[in-house]
């Protein structure tokens, strides 16, 4: 289940936590008034794993990591990829007026590339993290649509804790290994 290196977990950690505060932070566009403390709780919550995860990598920078001239190209490919495709799908849906959408393809986006990037850094959480998040980005839309919420708001209140959970777990584990 644990990456190889200590300092791929801890990276791991703090790129979850980044990436899970932006989450609760697209959550907050126009969420239900109750849903606002959570919301920024895991917004505080993510900040400080972000740190966590800065301070592990930097006590383990040393130690080594799966990133050598090869894995980093594949994985620059993999993102630049992401980025692209990501945008791509934003920019037609913002052509067809169904920007609302755009979290939930973001998401998906997100999701799928994170199978590659499990399999570069040979991180097992990273798979589990990846089904959630791809499964998260298919149920928000129906899930909001029923229940009169913005879809914005129900991607990033579901995807934000999963980033958030594998950001903490990445953390404990960088921490105690």
């Amino acid at each position: 289940m644990l990456a190889e290196h200590v300092r791929d977990i801890a990276v791991t950690a703090a790129v979850f936590g980044f990436f899970a505060s932006s989450w609760f932070g697209w959550a907050q566009e126009a969420p239900p008034r109750r849903w606002r403390p959570f919301l920024i709780a895991g917004s505080v919550a993510s900040v400080l794993t972000v740190a966590a995860g800065i301070l592990l990598a930097w006590q383990h920078w040393t130690d080594g990591t799966v990133f050598d001239e090869d894995t980093s190209r594949t994985f620059g490919i993999v993102v630049g990829l992401e980025f692209a495709v990501a945008g791509l799908g934003a920019v037609l849906l913002a052509l067809r007026r169904r920007s609302d959408l755009t979290a939930a393809w973001v998401a998906f986006v997100v999701g799928v590339h994170l199978f590659p990037v499990a399999a570069i850094i040979g991180y097992g959480l990273i798979y589990i993290i990846a089904v959630g998040v791809t499964a998260a980005s298919l149920v928000a839309v129906p899930i909001a649509r029923s229940r009169g919420i913005t879809p914005s708001a129900v991607v990033g209140a579901t995807t934000g804790p999963i980033l958030l959970i594998g950001g903490i777990i990445s953390a404990i584990a960088a921490a105690i290994v």
